[in-house]
């Protein structure tokens, strides 16, 4: 039994190092970290690929996309059947590599230079090579143009991309002048300074230089030594200089290790976006690298708006560990379809503040507007539109806790609580598997990216509350900017589990019921007041 037992061990390791052995040939062994995971883990190849670990769904959703998937043998991460997302914290494994990864690209060429107008490209090794990128998604309203062209002339830049013959074809390009400054010596926070200052500098600070400010580090008067040590990236994008649905910005988590040069363009960020549609910028949700997420020439988020981080840099590498493998853990729901995403209860905010209170790391809440106010607007937008469903739609922004909302909310509350963990070492808001971040916490930097230069109106800073969304939208809606999405719904025989049970809400919530019946109820006690006054007041005048 024991000699059987021996033998199909044997074989399945066989198989398995054959299956990586055609993986290997589909694509090409990555080369470049992945986030905190080594390169020699992952090995790319294009979606569908018929060898690969991950879901089926993951993979339908990326069809036709290069992704950089775990070599066969490797551990993959899973998911508990009886959960629908950030609430998976179970059985956790850190060394558990995600399905996969978004690169985009088969290859990355660093420190390489634009010459000869961008139809060259100077290579780190000195040799030349012809240079074209991608063509523009036709839907997509930010690409690449003379402005960019003058831009990335000026420096040394990162690429993702296809060698075509004797030809890079670029679609990610990244400046490699954006980096940590790890020379740099503490500038804390002043007093009367806030994130939200250094957010809405110069309007969002769309044309305002990188900047890397380290606001905190543990030993003062020090230098502390970050190269090789884990980082937690809080990030938020601004807002959309031309679509008034995009005022809010955008959110995210980045995990990666701090490089010797401070470059942070490795880092994979966790992108969570809605699947149900097709983005204008061919965005897809998952795990993607940095530089794609920032900078790739259809769907990088830098080339329509500005965006800040907070970089948290600890001693050991155990919280971004955790934090990345219940991001993973996320994901393989949110393929499945187990939960669905929604900008108002469950955005890229929403189920990434889960992610971390779920871990326990309970980020300070700031409460929803208003119930009465929610219900208020459920009726009066219900009734002006005919339906409730967008009644529903308003109750629920205006009712949703305020972290989960709005990004730059989350962005602030998150960056708040962690300076607050930083400078007084309280562990009030941590438990769980968060219990040890005061004690690994060794800096944190505030990092500003502008806006690459594009064909792409200025983006600016994203708005704090609902208030400040009317502000700076059209007041009248019909005059509102809004770029079309056309439907992308995952097909019925992929669906099982929690994606056939969808979490449904009721389209009136009772506390918009109660608002109505007690409006009802005002109106016929003060009409029966009045009319009964009116009554009495009749027979006083008649009466002699």
């Amino acid at each position: 039994m024991r000699s059987f037992g021996w033998w199909l061990l044997g074989c399945s390791q066989m198989l398995m190092a054959q299956a990586g052995e055609r993986m290997a040939q589909a694509g090409e062994v990555v080369k470049q970290p992945l986030g905190q995971y080594a390169s020699e883990q992952f090995v790319t190849v294009q979606a569908p690929c018929p060898d690969c670990q991950g879901l089926a769904q993951a993979l339908w959703y990326f069809k036709g996309e290069t992704v950089a998937v775990p070599q066969a043998g490797q551990p993959v991460t899973g998911f508990a059947a009886g959960k629908r997302g950030a609430d998976d914290v179970a059985s956790l494994n850190v060394h558990a590599l995600p399905g996969l990864v978004w690169t985009g690209a088969t290859r990355q060429w660093a420190n390489t230079h634009l010459v000869a107008g961008a139809k060259q490209l100077r290579l780190a090794d000195g040799q030349e090579s012809a240079f074209e990128i991608v063509p523009k998604i036709p839907t997509n309203l930010s690409y690449w143009n003379q402005d960019s062209q003058g831009f990335f002339a000026q420096r040394a830049l990162s690429i993702r991309g296809e060698q075509q013959g004797p030809t890079i074809v670029a679609r990610t390009i990244w400046p490699e002048d954006f980096r940590l400054d790890l020379q740099a010596t503490a500038q804390p926070l002043q007093a009367g300074e806030s994130l939200k200052q250094l957010v809405q500098f110069e309007h969002g600070g769309a044309r305002s230089p990188h900047q890397s400010r380290l606001l905190w580090q543990k030993t003062a008067g020090t230098q502390p030594s970050l190269a090789g040590k884990a980082v937690l990236g809080v990030l938020l994008n601004g807002a959309q200089g031309d679509d008034d649905e995009a005022h809010g910005g955008h959110f995210a988590l980045a995990t990666g290790v701090v490089a010797a040069d401070g470059s942070y363009h490795h880092w994979l960020v966790n992108n969570y976006y809605n699947l149900a549609t097709n983005s204008e910028k061919g965005i897809i949700a998952g795990v993607t690298p940095f530089d794609k997420y920032m900078a790739d020439l259809n769907s990088g988020q830098a080339f329509y708006r500005p965006s800040y981080m907070l970089v948290a840099v600890f001693s050991q590498a155990t919280i971004p560990a955790t934090i990345q493998a219940s991001s993973n853990r996320v994901y393989q729901h949110f393929y499945r379809n187990d939960f669905i995403y929604d900008h108002a209860t469950n955005n890229c905010a929403g189920i990434s503040v889960d992610v971390l209170r779920n871990l326990g790391w309970k980020v300070p809440q700031s409460g929803g507007e208003s119930v009465l106010k929610a219900s208020a607007a459920y009726w009066y937008i219900a009734a002006q539109e005919r339906s409730l469903t967008k009644g529903r739609a308003i109750y629920d922004y205006l009712d949703t806790e305020m972290t989960r909302l709005f990004p730059a909310v989350a962005f602030d509350a998150i960056g708040n609580d962690l300076l607050h963990i930083a400078h007084t070492g309280t562990t009030e808001t941590l438990a769980g598997d968060m219990h040890n971040l005061a004690d690994q916490l060794e800096a944190i930097y505030f990092v500003r990216i502008p806006q690459l230069p594009s064909s792409r109106a200025d983006g600016l800073a994203p708005v704090y509350s609902f208030a400040q969304y009317q502000q700076q939208a059209p007041a009248d809606r019909s005059q509102w900017k809004i770029i079309p999405v056309t439907p992308n719904p995952l097909p019925a025989h992929l669906k099982n589990g929690w994606a056939l049970k969808p979490q449904t809400t009721a389209l009136v919530p009772i506390p918009a019921l109660l608002f109505l019946i007690s409006g009802l109820a005002i109106i016929w006690f003060l009409l029966l007041f009045s009319g009964k006054a009116l009554r009495r007041l009749y027979r006083n005048k008649t009466t002699p």
